[in-house]
């Protein structure tokens, strides 16, 4: 037993380190960034396939390097191409940085049918309520935007990054120039 915890304590500890600047940039950079990638599905509702491909490094590495082109060069177009070429839409973290990449480039429709798609697979992913109570905002759907805050209050708590931002933004009045 002590020569296995000899070899796996490392690996953890390894593997944690790893993923710390991933996460640490995720939330040091405020409201407007996206969740960490996505983490490895435990839950036995989904298939064996979607779990293992979600922590497969070289989907993990796919992901971030999107990642990095949305929120480091706002390439948009570019993200999004990366992130449809991982076939993995159906993940809530990657359907919802393909609609946020929608709605950076203006197409509304299509942002819409991802942050659905997110919502889909992960009905409680904070980060889609916080984007898609944007998408309200910029739609004019300010009953809308109210009902996404009120679920992310729900999910997260009043204090979270997600809440604070969209809370903000509903606190402009209408018709003021919306960045997000």
């Amino acid at each position: 037993m002590r020569k296995l915890s000899t070899l796996f304590v490392p690996g953890l500890v390894a593997m944690t380190l790893a993923a710390a600047p991933v996460l640490s940039s995720a939330y040091a950079a405020g409201s407007d960034e996206p969740s960490s990638p996505p983490k490895s599905d435990t839950s036995t509702k989904k298939s064996k396939k979607k779990s293992s491909s979600v922590s497969d490094p070289k989907f993990l590495a796919a992901y971030r390097t999107a990642y990095a082109a949305i929120y480091d060069k706002q390439d948009y177009t570019g993200a999004i191409g990366q992130l449809k070429s991982l076939r993995r839409d159906d993940v809530a973290d990657v359907a919802n940085l393909i609609g946020y990449s929608y709605r950076k480039l203006g197409d509304y429709q299509s942002s819409k049918a991802y942050y659905e798609l997110a919502l889909k697979d992960d009905p409680n992913h904070v980060r889609t309520w916080q984007y898609y109570g944007l998408w309200q905002l910029e739609q004019g759907n300010r009953e809308q935007a109210q009902y996404h805050l009120d679920k992310i209050a729900s999910l997260a708590g009043t204090g979270s990054s997600e809440y604070r931002s969209l809370a903000e933004a509903l606190d402009k009045p209408t018709g003021a120039t919306l960045v997000y």
